[in-house]
């Protein structure tokens, strides 16, 4: 229980149980002349109130700031750093206290969202929205909006700068992300969910500030009347405990009541005079909490957390003000200079943290000045080939997304900063387009070179000349990897047209060459025979020679050539009698599958039509690592839900476990990639 729950327990109702004792020595003052003696404090018009709209986007509370009742009326009003800090507290506290939900911001942690990307950002908004109060997360939302409409205004432009490199209009450029629909359908849900609370917040507020002057109303009519004191000073307690029990009111009217309420309970507690025993007791009571409320300020201003220290201290403050009365005269300046002195020294470690904060942006700053510097060097250097410039643009790249993760900056400094960075790369990507536009003739040259080699295959795909055709065509095949790049919109739809035409000549003369040669018959009766040798070959339990014994009888197989196209289920049960010599020796699993991938491409790369063999083997591959790397991403992706659960929890552990399988998947299919691209 915090040192606050202590002090809020121990604040009890022993005062309503005081006896009431008369004072023959009380001064002889009257009622009337006393009530005269104390400065009437203007009222809160209630048409005032209710005038008050609540809306969503609220205006920030004014700086008015009336002394409380326990500082000295003869006290000039202080405007030294020391007050400021006292009216940014009070502040704080008016606004918390028209939306108690609002108070919640202060626990929830402010994450380094200029780190995270769009579709972190995202994540983390639907995650506010849905654990925390709505009302308390508007700076972390306008946080996050503001960072995510920074980092997808500038992959907008990316993608706009690569339409217009491929030859697009700028009218017609269009870009519609899925991040982008699921942050805005989730933006706009916190709008409205918004809007809901504070109509629904409108009403209750005025109702109470209604409530709470009627109290008020109420506290200055107890002097007026002529009764019993005990009656009286019963009827005084019951409207404090109304007055804490009655709900939020608007921050902009919530100083103006409570100095008002407090006025008037001074002015009770004066007239208490006519029987000081309750009038003391309720000051010492008062007195003694306060002066507790001063001890854990001056704990909290030896507490290494600056940030907690200065939230206790608003709760201090508002316990202060708003739970407890006046104590006598002769302690209050006492007792009020002392709070103000832990409170000082709480705020200036406060600001001093901020300071080393500010040190933090400010080397921010240099980090980022640095990197457009870095882009504008860059964008100075002549390149005048295609190599060049991609070696640029990842270089840039990479710098734009060092400038995104390199922290926050002074925000007087922020928007400047951001500008000189766009101007930076929108300079680089203004002399890229100018050399890519450069380069637009000759890739109409290139797409002009590879349609004659499409009309070559597809004039010669019916060819019965296989001899001389199948030269022809491979040739043309090697003539076709040597030209540069086309215009992209043109490059997927002439490539299919070419393998298309060639595919359609040797899918014939594979059909032709399918009746098995006696050769290839020769062939698999040999590794018919070799595979029954294998099957009982005995290993001698020395790895290094087991391994050299597997591998000759490998190279064996190799050698023996070609078997029937019918006849090669042949080549899966010396991949299983391989599997089964494989499995008694201590070998990594992937070395182990490399192996056999190794013959698998030999026997690809040996037929009359390797090329497309191989084409087909390597889109194959492409194909399974793009499967494994979005199946990584969908795991990933569903421990952001898991943020409160502990890592020996067995659902995690499953998808971690499941996320190492596929990046050992992914390890050996880029391997096998890189194998097959070697044999090009």
């Amino acid at each position: 229980m915090s040192e606050i729950d202590n002090l809020q327990k121990a604040d009890g109702k022993e005062e309503n149980k005081l006896p009431v004792k008369n004072d023959d020595n009380t001064e002889n003052t009257s009622l009337d002349n006393n009530a005269q003696s104390v400065e009437e404090t203007p009222e809160i018009a209630e048409n005032e109130a209710s005038s008050q709209t609540v809306e969503a986007e609220k205006e920030e509370p004014s700086n008015e700031k009336e002394e409380v009742a326990e500082t000295p009326k003869d006290e000039a009003v202080d405007t030294s750093k020391d007050e400021d800090v006292i009216n940014e507290i009070e502040e704080s506290n008016a606004e918390d206290a028209e939306d108690e939900g609002n108070k919640e911001r202060h626990t929830i942690a402010v994450k380094e969202y200029d780190k995270m990307s769009l579709e972190s950002l995202a994540i983390e908004l639907e995650k506010l929205l849905k654990n925390e109060k709505i009302q308390a997360i508007k700076s972390h939302v306008n946080d996050i909006n503001n960072e995510f409409k920074t980092k997808f205004q500038a992959l907008l432009d990316e993608k706009k700068t690569e339409f217009l490199n491929d030859g697009g209009n700028e009218i017609d450029f269009y870009y519609s992300s899925p991040i982008q629909k699921r942050f805005k359908t989730a933006y706009k849900a916190y709008r409205t969910k918004l809007n809901e609370h504070y109509k629904g917040l409108e009403k209750n507020l005025k109702q109470n500030l209604a409530d709470k002057l009627e109290i008020i109303e109420e506290l200055k009519g107890l002097l007026n009347v002529e009764e019993n004191i005990n009656t009286t000073y019963k009827h005084f307690k019951e409207l404090q405990e109304r007055w804490r029990n009655t709900g939020p009111i608007p921050r902009d009217k919530y100083n103006n009541a409570w100095n008002s309420y407090h006025h008037h309970v001074e002015r009770f507690y004066d007239f208490l005079h006519l029987n000081r025993d309750l009038r003391d007791l309720d000051f010492k009571h008062n007195l003694d909490k306060k002066l507790k409320i001063i001890e854990r300020a001056e704990e909290l201003a030896k507490d290494d957390n600056v940030m907690r220290s200065f939230r206790e201290l608003q709760e201090l403050h508002k316990m202060w003000k708003e739970e407890l009365g006046p104590v006598a005269r002769e302690h209050r300046e006492e007792i009020w200079d002392r709070f103000k002195a832990a409170t000082k020294i709480i705020n200036d470690k406060r600001q001093d943290y901020y300071k080393e904060i500010d040190k933090v942006y400010e080397k921010n700053l240099e980090n980022k000045l640095e990197i457009i510097a870095k882009i504008e060097a860059i964008g100075e250097q002549e390149s005048k080939s295609h190599s060049s410039w991609q070696k640029k643009i990842k270089e840039v790249e990479a710098l734009r997304n060092d400038f995104f993760n390199a922290g926050k900056v002074p925000i007087k400094v922020n928007e400047a900063t951001w500008a000189k960075f766009k101007d930076s790369v929108r300079a680089f990507n203004k002399k890229k387009n100018a050399f890519y536009k450069g380069l637009k003739m000759e890739q109409y040259d290139n797409l002009h070179k590879k349609l004659e080699l499409i009309k070559i295959a597809e004039d010669n795909k019916d060819s019965e000349d296989t001899d001389v055709t199948t030269a022809l065509m491979k040739k043309i095949q090697s003539d076709w990897k040597k030209i540069g790049h086309v215009p992209r919109k043109d490059s997927d739809k002439i490539w299919k047209q070419f393998k298309n035409a060639c595919n359609y000549y040797f899918d014939r003369l594979h059909a032709k060459r399918n009746a098995a040669s006696q050769e290839q018959v020769d062939a698999f009766n040999q590794k018919q025979d070799l595979l029954n040798t294998l099957k009982e070959l005995s290993l001698t339990g020395d790895k290094d020679k087991d391994l050299t014994t597997i591998k000759d009888q490998i190279n064996t197989w190799k050698n023996i050539g070609r078997v029937p196209n019918d006849k090669r289920y042949i080549e899966g049960k010396f991949n299983k009698v391989l599997d089964n010599l494989f499995s008694s020796l201590k070998m990594e699993k992937n070395e182990i599958e490399m192996i056999k991938y190794e013959n698998k491409l030999d026997n690809l790369n040996s037929g009359d039509n390797n090329t497309r063999n191989l084409d087909n083997e390597r889109s194959f591959i492409k194909k399974k690592i793009d499967e494994v790397k979005s199946q990584i991403n969908q795991l990933e992706n569903n421990l952001q839900f898991f943020t409160n659960v502990d890592d020996d929890n067995p659902l995690v552990k499953e998808v971690h476990n499941n996320i190492k399988a596929h990046k050992q998947t992914l390890k050996l299919l880029k391997t096998k990639l890189s194998k097959v691209k070697s044999l090009y």
